[in-house]
């Protein structure tokens, strides 16, 4: 079932958009304290609604916090016109907004129309095995703590990890991550996935398979859950 998170501090626009959209058989988690949302699991939600005028924390400061735990599209419920504000929170990486006060014709429709574009590439967070990566920031996590990738082992796990299920040899890998300018060998691509692997161990994890006489792969199959 799709999910979606809607946050506004007024009761009684939480209560409309959840009654309009679990009519369209979505599942809407309605959130009126702003502080609470970073402590969700952001990467459940296929859509956030986000209303801008909020005490204490508005909706801009909140996408901005947020934008790098999730993918999916984040659109503004505001009674702004200034575009000026509104272009703002595109900038921070919200999707859309919505004005209010807003039909319920108009809020699925818009809903809708989002979740059916969402099959576009990801820019900002993706969890594969387990492993979850923030691509803008180049950082991994598992279970919430940092793995302590060096720059390099972050690139050559991301690689591997974007392109799950398929085979790259140690020249392919090093061109990839190193470029064709790279003042090593295709060697230290073997070292490197050993730091890797011994790392991903210590938290369980044996996503990185060796395919004997060709390279190196991670499993298709998720890891760790």
């Amino acid at each position: 079932m799709t999910k979606i998170l809607a946050v506004d501090d007024k009761k009684d626009i939480l209560k409309l958009i959840k009654h309009a959209l679990e009519k369209e058989g979505y599942e809407v988690t309605a959130v009126e304290d702003p502080d609470k949302v970073c402590s969700l699991k952001l990467q459940d939600y296929q859509l956030i609604l986000l209303d801008v005028m909020m005490p204490g924390k508005d909706g801009f400061t909140l996408c901005e916090e947020i934008r790098d735990m999730t993918d999916c599209p984040i659109l503004f419920l505001t009674a702004k016109s200034d575009e000026e504000a509104l272009m703002r929170g595109l900038g921070l990486g919200g999707d859309d907004y919505i004005l209010k006060p807003f039909g319920i014709g108009e809020l699925r429709a818009r809903v809708a129309a989002h979740l059916r574009r969402e099959s576009r590439e990801k820019k900002y967070t993706v969890s594969v095995g387990g492993v979850s990566f923030k691509l803008k920031a180049k950082q991994a996590f598992y279970e919430g703590k940092e793995l302590e990738f060096t720059k390099s082992e972050y690139a050559i796990c991301e690689y591997l990890a974007m392109n799950r299920g398929q085979v790259f040899s140690k020249e392919r890998i090093y061109e990839a991550v190193f470029g064709y300018d790279g003042e090593s060998d295709n060697s230290v691509i073997t070292e490197h996935v050993k730091n890797i692997r011994a790392k991903l161990k210590k938290v369980h994890l044996e996503p990185i398979e060796t395919v004997w006489g060709i390279g190196y792969r991670w499993k298709q199959e998720n890891v760790g859950h």
